[in-house]
């Protein structure tokens, strides 16, 4: 059992150039609006991302959902339409010469989006659908894969194994928090270390505040604890960061309970740059 258990940890250990991982020992940053809500709004959080990160000379891929397909309620926002949102996200790439991400929610999705970013989201509750993560694989992007919030850091391998055994070694994970009761998250530093034997490992460090499942059918959160979430996630290990932001997270059309405000987002990477580079001295 012990040298199965070893066998299974050197297979999953690739050299960094097989990961699609471009950050070297920067903290990698990953961050946008929850959603697409229109041009004007995205790029003015793009713009806001770039300058924050130049100034701190931080990497960055710009992350925007094209469509909100896991909503509580219907009349949820759910998006501005497929083409013309991933058209937004295409755009902002070109223009800044930036990695663009998105998340996906079905296998024929996956070629779609494929045409217009870099690297494809794998949400959370979809982390076990094995024909989405080969669907994923088979594009040759980078797959970004966020653990279930009903699973243990340890069984984030095989969600690698599949998109390995698929023929793409590019393969990321985020942890983004494990339910606690019915209506709350809590981030298990632990995992950190477990998943980083699988590549590279982000801190969802917005999601992970959510409080979900509330009565009102509108996600709540805890945005006031995202430095703490931030500073301990890079401190045990994270390779970088996933943050949604958003000029007013208020007037946000999804997801602003847990969203960071822009203007806040230079000082939050300035702490988490001081502690990324504490851990690797």
């Amino acid at each position: 059992m012990a040298q199965q258990m070893d066998d299974s940890r050197h297979w999953t250990q690739l050299p960094s150039d097989m990961t699609g991982w471009t950050a070297g020992n920067k903290l990698q940053i990953i961050a946008g609006p929850c959603a697409i809500e229109g041009e004007e709004i995205a790029n003015r959080v793009a713009d806001g991302v770039a300058e924050a990160c130049a100034a701190l000379d931080l990497p960055f891929i710009f992350k925007g959902s094209y469509r909100k397909a896991n909503r509580s309620r219907l009349d949820s926002f759910t998006g501005i339409g497929d083409e013309k949102a991933l058209a937004i996200l295409k755009d902002i790439g070109d223009r800044m010469d930036v990695r663009t991400t998105t998340d996906i929610h079905a296998a024929d999705e996956a070629e779609m989006a494929a045409k217009y970013v870099d690297v494809l989201q794998i949400p959370a509750f979809l982390c076990r659908q094995t024909d989405l993560l080969v669907a994923a694989a088979n594009t040759g992007k980078v797959v970004n894969v966020k653990k279930g919030q009903f699973l243990a850091p340890q069984s984030m391998e095989h969600a690698i194994r599949k998109i390995h055994e698929s023929g793409n070694k590019k393969a990321w994970l985020t942890e983004r928090g494990t339910m606690l009761g019915y209506q709350d998250m809590v981030v298990d530093m632990r995992g950190f270390p477990v998943m980083h034997a699988f590549g590279p490992v982000i801190a969802d460090i917005t999601h992970s505040l959510q409080q979900p499942n509330q009565l009102s059918g509108v996600t709540g959160g805890k945005p006031e604890l995202i430095a703490t979430v931030g500073k301990a996630a890079v401190a045990a290990g994270a390779n970088g960061v996933f943050i949604e932001t958003h000029p007013d997270p208020a007037l946000a059309l999804s997801d602003g309970a847990n969203m960071l405000p822009l203007d806040r987002l230079y000082d939050l990477l300035k702490q988490l740059k001081r502690v990324h580079e504490a851990v690797q001295d």
